[in-house]
């Protein structure tokens, strides 16, 4: 699954399942944009770009906030300057904030939706004309296993991981006939600092919900992006792959 000769913006690649799929992809032979939010991850992009360079591809660290346009358009236009062209895109960047629907502040809603669905409505709508003129590209979207089960307390992050289900969907047909892809790949539980907080009984409780007992490292989430990406995956298109453990049976 090479990815010889190709550009990946990755958006939220400072850490977690991003910075896994940014080693992912550099292994493979990809130049890697690296998206981080704020000067907060600054250090910690540019530690996953010393790691891309160490594997021989360049690297190129942006801050934005994917929620806002004028911040996506300036990393779209800093990344197409730096290396000419994206083929490769990953809307990976996402948030959770926990609380029951009747208690969840407003302002953490729209949150939580602008960081996941907004983000990566912008992130798609502003690299989608330079694929177009390019004839070429493959664009794969972060979903989540949850988006289909549902998870107490997680409303507003399962709802956006949805509306990213079905905006792949759409925005496929719309593509039509192009050399140009979108999918997602919806992880399962992963060892992530998203985890960090969360308790070791409930982390168990999960652990044991899954059929192959182990909750997921993001090693075996990353390959899943590698293919999407690659020419062996050049026939799905508006599809969801889903590495779980068998959590849901997609």
């Amino acid at each position: 699954m090479t990815l010889r000769n190709r550009v990946a913006l990755i958006t939220g690649s400072s850490s977690g399942i991003g910075r896994g799929v940014a080693l992912a992809m550099a292994a493979a032979g990809a130049d890697i944009i690296i998206n981080h939010p704020s000067a907060a991850e600054r250090d910690a992009a540019e530690q996953v770009a010393a790691e891309v360079r160490r594997l021989g591809r360049r690297a190129l660290v942006t801050c934005a906030d994917v929620s806002e346009a004028n911040e996506v358009e300036l990393m779209v236009a800093a990344a197409l300057a730096a290396s000419g062209k994206i083929d490769i895109l990953v809307n990976n960047a996402g948030i959770a904030i926990a609380g029951t629907a009747h208690e969840m502040p407003i302002d953490l809603w729209d949150r939580v939706i602008a960081v996941h669905l907004r983000g990566t409505f912008l992130v798609t709508r502003a690299v989608l004309p330079h694929m177009y003129t390019q004839g070429f590209g493959r664009i794969i979207n972060t979903a989540s296993q949850l988006a289909y089960k549902g998870a107490p307390g997680f409303s507003a992050y399962t709802a956006a991981k949805g509306g990213i289900l079905s905006f792949t969907r759409t925005v496929a047909l719309e593509i039509g006939a192009r050399d140009i892809t979108i999918n997602c790949v919806a992880p399962g539980a992963t060892h992530t600092p998203i985890l960090a907080d969360v308790p070791a009984a409930l982390l168990e409780e999960i652990r044991k919900a899954i059929p192959l007992g182990r909750i997921a490292e993001v090693a075996d989430i990353a390959p899943s992006y590698v293919f999407l990406a690659s020419d062996a995956g050049r026939h799905y298109h508006g599809q969801c792959i889903s590495p779980n453990g068998g959590d849901v049976f997609l």
